[in-house]
């Protein structure tokens, strides 16, 4: 989680304006937040490829009996 207080009291410090530095501690948290994946984005991730890896591995051990089913006759 960003720390806007701790990111504007630094920009003050540093001779930002407070109104300068509240906007681009918004600005920033803003764009942090939308772009960023959080640890729950990642764990749906992976559910959703581990479901994606097994769905796949069925279908290539299907197509492979009946490949071999084919040839067999």
């Amino acid at each position: 989680m960003f720390d806007t207080l701790a990111y504007a009291t630094k920009l003050k410090a540093a001779g930002f304006t407070e109104q300068q530095a509240k906007a681009q501690a918004e600005a920033l948290v803003s764009v942090v937040n939308e772009n960023l994946a959080t640890k729950e984005d990642l764990a749906e991730l992976k559910v959703d490829i581990i479901k994606w890896m097994v769905t796949m591995a069925m279908a290539q051990t299907a197509l492979v009996f009946g490949i071999v089913k084919l040839f067999a006759s």
